[in-house]
């Protein structure tokens, strides 16, 4: 039997570490913990009714209360556990409010008396016109983006709200790269979620905007966190806690055959918090191409268009129990099925020095249907006698099954053609256990934890071949079949220490995760398996200047904060398997059993300045070093070439570790209320790659890169927000090229209806129909200009209800357009 667990020095770090959990058996009853007050105007003292006050957890702002105050301005959370929170309060034309509070077994109550908001507003003809609060925050060791806050994000995915956010791209195939890197870690809410580097299960164009409250983005993640992934998104998903029964419908309809739907309830009653949504989308894009590639005296041209349909219902159902007072409970189910169908005809030309240019017509059918299934539960434990003191237990299952057949035919004076098959079975399986235990006087705290993930594929890959003498027949042949099967186990241990002292603030972690990788193809490459021992070390400091400022909570006007962390990326099972996968007659992919994972030293320098009147500015210097990269290389098929000289150049995309890579850049983020009904947030990065190759047909290759970015907010009435939002990313490099820059404007507005109990919502996308993705390969063996264009102006115009206490706020849209592109592969 094949053991996947580590041995010697790793099983005895790994049993060191689990010695710390005895520390939480023994439980006491846990008094009742409350925070009141009362919410007045800084400047007339007069209360602010229905103004929102949450409580968030200290050590990862994961929410834990909120409520919105009475006429009077007075608020109650009552039912609290003991320890360490930061208390929020935000209302429309004012400032936000942050104040740290503590509970203790000393004292569980805590009245806070009167606290006083900073007013933004002004009056403009007559009219009081509020501010805004922003979209974008920045809160120690991480952004967090507030969807719904944002007006660019009417009808769509996860990946549409990211095209706003500093440091992230997203291009027209939706895409997601963060400061050159598309390595990245997804959870939800907290949890390990399968679509994490690409791989199978829910991705995050697969989440529709309207589900999610906001997203953290962490870009030096601490030792609590997974390994994998330049950086870690973390999807905060909607979840109301009003008693009573709350919610709100969604219809939303796009040019050119798009629409969606989705209601999401919530009903919250005594101990228990039962939601449930639903998400339908059909939406219909179309897209061109035009790729250019030469070879020697060979050159291939292939242009077209397409035709794609999305069709998918997306169910949530959800779960939150209060066993006691110090237990809590949460369990989740996601179903979710996705069909997708891609028509594409092509004009296919092959130009040889001296000979006749010959041309081919092509069809391609593709048809997806995925099924998703992900099982989430998790528990956590409090301690009454010892404040901050927790203990959390997570595990799921994602089970996901795919049928992807295409279909390819060529007219050539015959018809010829052929058909791929491929059935797809993925399992991902994870438990966590993770225990923090504080410091006396709460000065610091030490955090533990234990993960084990393990992911399987199994699948199949049949060829057929169109039979000239019986039209529409395919028959299957076994010498190009193949069928494969994938393990790969991740077990896991760290330990992170943090403390603060004199205006300081520091951490220190060390991870460890042993990976254990095997698969094999029948009829193909055979057999391969990977072991590694990967140790994972991150620190951060940071420190407060200037004098702290009451209305903010205590905040001081100057951060400064330091960060390490050492990163890598496994590759995928597609990326690591040698099982073709046909695009088109001339281009396939093939994975690569050789290929190792990728490891990186990640560093950032950060500044951030709050100045008078709410203005912020963000400097970030950055740094990534990373060995063995791992690049996808385009190179000519010799052998299907010169099999059939008439199809001109036929061509394979795989993947290598191709030496190593270097981004080192500086960036800046400027936020500030212009006036109370114009908010401004503008950011640019600019940094350097460089790449030292050692594969073949590629070079060292170095350039600037860079982005910026631009967002206005307007709310010219108090019902009525309008957004205009630009961006432009440049040119980057790739390991045998480059990929050209892309921009485009995007416009939306909202007007609220019936004292906010609905919502009319209308954007435009890519007004100026910019977006396209243009990329160029010259390597020693071939050059190509490789152009698609997606359909990415599209207007949406939308209608939301919302069911009991849930109504909108301002500035708040909930979804964007996707756009076109997405779908399934590595």
């Amino acid at each position: 039997m094949t053991s996947f667990l580590p041995s010697g020095q790793a099983l005895r770090g790994l049993g060191f570490l689990a010695m710390l959990f005895p520390l939480a058996a023994a439980a006491q009853q846990q008094p009742t913990g409350a925070v009141s007050g009362t919410l007045l105007d800084q400047a007339t003292s007069q209360p602010l009714p229905f103004t929102n006050v949450v409580l968030l957890r200290a050590q990862d702002s994961s929410f834990v209360a909120g409520a919105e105050t009475l006429e009077n301005g007075s608020f109650a959370l009552e039912k609290l556990g003991l320890g360490s929170y930061l208390l929020k309060a935000s209302a429309v034309g004012y400032q936000n409010y942050r104040r740290p509070v503590q509970l203790t077994a000393a004292a569980p109550t805590l009245r806070l008396g009167t606290l006083k908001l900073a007013a933004t507003a002004t009056q403009l003809k007559g009219v009081t016109v509020t501010g805004e609060r922003a979209t974008i925050e920045n809160e120690p060791g991480k952004r967090v983006i507030n969807v719904e806050k944002d007006l660019a994000s009417v009808g769509g995915m996860a990946t549409d709200v990211l095209r706003n956010v500093p440091s992230v791209a997203v291009d027209a195939n939706g895409s997601v790269s963060l400061r050159g890197s598309a390595n990245l870690t997804i959870l939800i809410d907290g949890k390990p979620s399968g679509g994490s580097n690409g791989g199978t299960g829910l991705r995050l164009d697969q989440i529709p905007a309207s589900r999610i409250s906001r997203i953290e983005l962490i870009t030096n993640p601490s030792a609590k966190y997974d390994a994998q992934g330049t950086a870690v998104l973390n999807v905060i998903l909607k979840k109301q806690t009003k008693n009573g029964v709350n919610g709100q419908a969604s219809l939303l309809g796009g040019t050119g055959d798009k629409y969606n739907a989705s209601l999401s309830l919530n009903r919250h009653q005594g101990k228990s918090n039962l939601s449930a949504s639903y998400d339908r989308q059909d939406e219909h894009y179309r897209n061109r191409s035009d790729n250019r590639q030469t070879s020697g005296n060979v050159t291939t041209r292939q242009n077209g268009t397409g035709r794609e349909r999305n069709d998918s219902h997306s169910l949530r159902l959800g779960l939150d129990y209060e066993l006691t007072p110090e237990q809590s409970l949460n369990l989740s189910v996601s179903p979710t099925w996705q069909h997708e169908r891609d028509l594409s005809f092509q004009r296919l030309s092959t130009e040889r020095a001296g000979q006749p240019t010959t041309t081919q017509l092509g069809q391609q059918d593709l048809n997806v249907d995925v099924r998703v299934l992900e099982n989430v539960g998790s528990y956590r434990r409090t301690w009454a006698a010892h404040q901050g003191r927790e203990l959390t237990a997570v595990g799921g299952a994602v089970l996901i099954d795919a049928t992807v057949p295409v279909t390819q035919t060529l007219d050539e004076g015959a018809l010829s053609g052929w058909r791929q098959l491929m059935e797809v079975q993925g399992r991902i399986y994870f438990a966590q256990l993770d225990y923090t235990h504080p410091l006396a006087g709460n000065k610091g705290k030490l955090e533990t934890g234990l993960k084990v993930q393990q992911q399987r594929s199994n699948g199949t890959a049949d060829l057929f071949a169109l039979q000239t003498d019986a039209p529409g027949q395919y028959v299957r042949d076994p010498a190009r079949s193949l069928a494969y099967n994938f393990r790969e186990t991740v077990p896991a241990a760290y330990a992170n220490f943090q403390r603060g002292w004199n205006g300081w603030n520091a951490q220190a972690g060390l991870r460890t995760e042993y990976t254990n990788t095997n698969g094999a193809v029948n009829g193909g490459q055979g057999k391969f398996r990977l072991d590694y021992l990967g140790l994972f070390p991150t620190a951060s400091i940071s420190r407060g200047l200037g004098q702290a400022d009451s209305t903010k909570g205590g905040a001081q006007p100057q951060q400064l904060s330091f960060s390490y962390a050492r990163r890598l990326n496994r590759p995928n099972f597609m990326q690591q398997l040698a099982v073709p996968l046909y695009q088109d007659p001339r281009f396939y992919r093939l994975g690569n059993p050789a290929l190792r994972a990728e490891f990186s030293h990640n560093l950032e320098v950060g500044h951030q300045l709050s100045l008078p009147g709410g203005a912020e500015i963000t400097t970030t210097l950055f740094g990534r070093f990373t060995n063995n990269a791992i690049q996808r290389l385009r190179n000519v098929d010799t052998v299907a070439t010169n099999l059939n000289p008439a199809a001109g150049l036929v061509l394979v995309e795989t993947y290598r570790n191709a030496g190593t890579t270097a981004n080192v850049g500086l960036e800046l983020t400027w936020a500030q209320p212009l006036t109370a009904w114009w908010r401004v947030q503008a950011s640019g990065s600019l940094y350097r790659t460089q790449f030292q190759t050692n594969a073949e047909n590629t070079v060292d290759r170095r350039a600037l890169a860079g982005n910026v970015r631009l967002n206005q907010n307007f709310t010219p009435t108090p019902t009525l927000d309008v957004q205009l939002t630009g961006q432009y990313n440049s040119a980057i490099l790739t390991a045998q090229g480059r990929r050209l820059a892309y921009g485009g404007i995007d416009v939306a507005l909202r007007q609220r209806l019936w004292q906010n109990r609905a919502a009319l919502t209308l954007r435009v996308s890519d007004v100026l129909n910019t977006q396209v993705r243009r990329s160029i390969v010259d390597s020693p063996e071939l050059t190509a200009n490789l152009y698609t264009k997606p359909e990415t102006r599209v207007g949406w115009l939308g209608f939301t209800w919302y069911v009991g206490a849930t109504k909108a706020k301002a500035g708040r849209i909930d979804g964007a357009p996707k756009g076109g592109g997405g779908g399934f592969g590595g």
